[in-house]
């Protein structure tokens, strides 16, 4: 408010008319955690989940599968929380029984009108072997009709040794299904285990027209030994820039949500995600 002032003071003296909007802090992302369960040593329900969150500062939360999904809407209801996204899997091999979880056409009608996103795994295949392109897009078209109804887009999530491995996969294969309900995600850990490159600011404004979706967590820059230990750590901890990734983003005009990812973070949940909120406010 005060860089403000001085700006409008100056315009002014100068004869100068101001876009006012142009002097003013970007507003802050969204911020909302997930998989602050799945390694929980208080091993918190669904209810207590949602008063950590809500305590702490939070927006809301990302939920993994289908299942307890109305026991997390209703909790998070209850503490004014949002529910972001909903984490599903697709299986493309040529043997899977079930390409996706056939409880999804039930599920998605609980989701209307929440601007939840369908967060979606591809697995099945070697990693981003273009020749399955054809059976996503036909899957993927499906999963979107459904979805449509109901109000829900679909992120396509980029994880590491699965068919949808690369943000680059999750590009072209949005491209290729060319529907307005699918969008991809950029999930920092695991562009960082995927990539030699650490080039993001060229990616995302290759993206930014399908960006709906980014997952932030604390990070060296590299690591060259295998596991997360050093790509998934408390939001204060890491080497890798936060700030200046942050500051990408609003340059490419991305204005969506963003996700603490905290799978396999051990201990008490409450120790790294007040740390993880302590660290966001700051960024901000």
């Amino acid at each position: 408010m005060i860089r403000q002032f001085w700006v409008l003071w100056l315009a002014a003296v100068a004869g100068v008319a101001v876009d006012v909007s142009a002097t003013e802090a970007p507003r802050s992302f969204p911020f909302f955690a997930l998989c602050m369960d799945t390694h929980d040593s208080r091993k918190r329900s669904l209810s207590e989940q949602a008063a950590l969150l809500k305590e702490l500062g939070y927006d809301g939360a990302g939920h993994l599968w289908i299942d307890n999904l109305p026991e997390r809407i209703q909790t998070l209801d209850s503490c004014g929380l949002r529910l972001f996204q909903v984490y599903v899997r697709m299986d493309i091999a040529e043997n899977a029984a079930q390409p996706y979880d056939p409880r999804l056409k039930d599920t998605l009608p609980l989701l209307k009108g929440r601007h939840t996103q369908l967060a979606l795994i591809i697995s099945g295949g070697k990693p981003s072997d273009e020749s399955r392109d054809p059976r996503v897009v036909q899957l993927l078209r499906e999963i979107a009709d459904l979805a449509r109804p109901c109000g829900v887009s679909i992120a396509l999530y980029p994880h590491v040794g699965d068919w949808l491995e690369r943000v680059e996969d999750a590009w072209r294969i949005a491209q290729k299904t060319d529907l307005e309900n699918v969008g991809l995600m950029f999930n920092l850990c695991h562009w960082l285990r995927a990539e030699e490159s650490r080039d993001y600011a060229t990616l995302l404004k290759r993206v930014r027209s399908r960006l709906v979706a980014v997952t932030i967590n604390g990070a060296d820059v590299r690591d060259d030994q295998p596991g997360w230990a050093r790509y998934l750590q408390p939001l204060d901890r890491g080497t890798f820039d936060q700030r200046a990734f942050l500051r990408a983003l609003h340059e490419i005009g991305y204005r969506g949500p963003v996700g603490l990812q905290c799978y396999g973070l051990e201990g008490d949940a409450r120790d790294h995600l007040s740390r993880s909120i302590t660290a966001w406010r700051r960024l901000n």
